[in-house]
C-alpha cells in the first residue's frame, strides 16, 4: 500500500458528534427552526454545524427550499447510519448509567389535556417516581383531540399516551390499546339539560354542541352514532380542542359536549359538570405508542409497565361490576 493511501482520511473521521447530532435532528424534523428549538441553539449555529459536517464529508447533505429541508442522496445514506450510531451511543450511555439503577434516567411523554385531567398520567408518574427516585419525566402536553405522532418519529418523545388518529399509522409506530374509554355526553349542572329526567338523541340533535374539530376521533364517533339512529350530525356551535374552554362555556350556557368518563369522574364536581341521561353508549380506544425502530431504554420500559398497571387498576376500580 502506498504511503498516500495509508494516510488518506477515512470520511467522517474528523466529524464532531455535535455536528452529527445537529444533522440528524434537522433531517428528522425537516426544519432548521425546529431543530434549533429542540437542541437549544440558534439557527445560525445549526447552519454552521451542518456546514462543518458537509466540509468533512465533502458532499452536500441537505437541500433547502421554501417547503423545508430534505436530505440529498448522500445525506439520506448518512442519516440511516447516523440514526443507528447515535441510538447505539445513547443506549450504551444509558446502560452504563443504569447498571446500578435501571429506573434512573428521563422519560419523555407526549399526551393531551383530557388524559392529564383524567388522572391516569399523574397516577402513573407518581407510582413510577416513588418506585424509582432517580427517574425524571418530561411531559409535552398538546391541546389536540388526537395526538400528533411526529415526536416519536423525530425521536423527541419516547412515549405517546392518549387518543390517536391511526387510520394512516406510520410503519415505524407501534401502538398498543391500553383500554376502551367510555365517552359520555355532559352539560353544566345549572343547564336545562342537566335538569331533564330523560333525553333522546333527537333532543340532542337540536342542542348547541361543543365539539372538537372535524378530524378528531371523538367527533367522528358522535357523528356515526347519530347517523346510525337516522339523525343528522349534531351542530357544533363551537369547535375547539380546548377542554378548558369547553368547561368555561358550559358554566354559562346550555351547551352539551362529549367528555371521557375519567375526566368527568375526576373533575365533574369541581367543574359543575353532569353526565346526561341519554341512552348512548360510546367508547374510544386509548393508546400508548412508541417507535418500533428504536430500542427502548430500560427506564422507558419500566415507565410503560407502570402506565399499563395504573390504567388497568383505575379502570378495574371504576367498573361497577
Amino acid at each position: 500500500m502506498r504511503r498516500g493511501d495509508r494516510n488518506r482520511k477515512v470520511p467522517l473521521r474528523g466529524a464532531r458528534l455535535r455536528d452529527l447530532q445537529a444533522f440528524v435532528v434537522v433531517a428528522n424534523t425537516g426544519s432548521m427552526s425546529r431543530a434549533a428549538d429542540e437542541l437549544g441553539l440558534s439557527q445560525s449555529a445549526i447552519s454552521q454545524q451542518i456546514a462543518e459536517l458537509e466540509r468533512v464529508v465533502g458532499e452536500a447533505l441537505l437541500e433547502r427550499s421554501t417547503a423545508g429541508v430534505a436530505t440529498t442522496a448522500v445525506g439520506a445514506a448518512l442519516l440511516r447510519h447516523a440514526n443507528d450510531a447515535l441510538e447505539a451511543l445513547d443506549a450504551g450511555l444509558q446502560a452504563v448509567a443504569l447498571a446500578a439503577d435501571p429506573g434512573s434516567g428521563e422519560v419523555r411523554v407526549g399526551t393531551s389535556e383530557p388524559y392529564i385531567a383524567g388522572g391516569y398520567l399523574a397516577a402513573a408518574i407518581s407510582r413510577a417516581c416513588r418506585t424509582h427516585p432517580r427517574l425524571s419525566v418530561h411531559v409535552t402536553d398538546v391541546n389536540t383531540g388526537a395526538l400528533d405522532l411526529s415526536g416519536l418519529r423525530d425521536r423527541s418523545l419516547d412515549v405517546v399516551f392518549g387518543r390517536m388518529a391511526l387510520s394512516e399509522q406510520p410503519p415505524e409506530i407501534e401502538a398498543e390499546v391500553l383500554f376502551e374509554e367510555p365517552i359520555v355526553v355532559a352539560a353544566g349542572a345549572g343547564s336545562r339539560w342537566a335538569r331533564a329526567e330523560s333525553i333522546t338523541l333527537g333532543d340532542l340533535s337540536a342542542a348547541p354542541w361543543l365539539l372538537g374539530p372535524n378530524d378528531t376521533p371523538i367527533r367522528g364517533i358522535i357523528t356515526r352514532a347519530f347517523a346510525a339512529a337516522g339523525l343528522p350530525p349534531p351542530r357544533a356551535t363551537v369547535s375547539t380542542h380546548s377542554m378548558q374552554l369547553r368547561m368555561q362555556l358550559l358554566a354559562h350556557d346550555d351547551y352539551v359536549t362529549s367528555v371521557p368518563l375519567s375526566l368527568l369522574r375526576v373533575n365533574g364536581p369541581r367543574w359543575g359538570l353532569r353526565a346526561l341521561p341519554v341512552d348512548l353508549r360510546l367508547s374510544a380506544p386509548v393508546y400508548v405508542a412508541t417507535n418500533r425502530r428504536r430500542t427502548l431504554a430500560p427506564v422507558v420500559r419500566l415507565f410503560l409497565e407502570h402506565l399499563r398497571d395504573v390504567t388497568a387498576e383505575l379502570n378495574r376500580d371504576a367498573d361497577p361490576a
